[in-house]
């Protein structure tokens, strides 16, 4: 048989309870609210991560395309001087690939390559060691008027009548282009060592071309 529970003994056990109730429910409030901490905490490193990730892969779909930009120019600027340098693929090789050193936009760096390779392939003008073939080139197209102009004449004085009248005019006329027609073969001289036929060597050629011009007429007037 039970023993009765002195009333004072029951109410200190029903506070006892009270308290360890009260503790309960307020750790279980603490762990929830660490739990929904933790959640939200994770939810934003999981849509971090996200974004990080398509960051990621916006990034490296821009760089594939990059390099397929880049390979597409070196491409073409390796075709352009294979066949500025007339050189075919086998003699010349592959483009070349990337440089494990290499910094900086590639971008700059293509540009900076096609606007050497348009220097490059840019005429220049003659050199001055071509000098002494410009001056033959203006003495023989002199030569060649002058002996142009002295068929003219004979032809005139053979045949008489108009033609006397008329070829002395001719002839005249063929030697004095004579110090322009040096300048057909310096053009062509040029054009063999892909250089211009600028100014200064026109002016080789044509004070050459006066100079023998000038000297046979002297010479014919004796």
């Amino acid at each position: 048989m039970n023993e009765p529970v002195a009333s004072d003994t029951y109410a200190a056990h029903v506070r006892r309870l009270a308290e360890l109730a009260g503790r309960v429910r307020t750790q279980r409030a603490e762990a929830q609210a660490w739990h929904d901490q933790q959640c939200a905490a994770a939810e934003r490193a999981v849509a971090e991560a996200v974004e990080r990730l398509r960051r990621a892969e916006a990034e490296l779909t821009e760089a594939r395309s990059m390099v397929d930009r880049v390979e597409a120019e070196v491409a073409h600027l390796w075709a352009e001087l294979r066949g500025r340098l007339r050189l075919g693929a086998r003699r010349l090789g592959p483009p070349p690939g990337p440089a494990r050193d290499a910094t900086g936009d590639p971008v700059d760096a293509l540009r900076a390559a096609r606007d050497l390779l348009e220097r490059a392939g840019q005429p220049g003008e003659l050199p001055g060691s071509a000098n002494p073939l410009l001056a033959l080139c203006g003495v023989a197209g002199a030569l060649l008027t002058y002996a142009l102009g002295a068929g003219a004449r004979a032809v005139g004085e053979r045949y008489g009548g108009d033609l006397a009248a008329g070829m002395p005019v001719l002839a005249l006329v063929v030697t004095l282009l004579g110090p322009l027609a040096g300048l057909a073969p310096a053009k062509r001289l040029a054009d063999r060592r892909h250089a211009l036929l600028g100014p200064r060597p026109a002016g080789i050629v044509l004070v050459a071309g006066l100079a023998t011009t000038v000297a046979l007429l002297v010479a014919a007037a004796r």
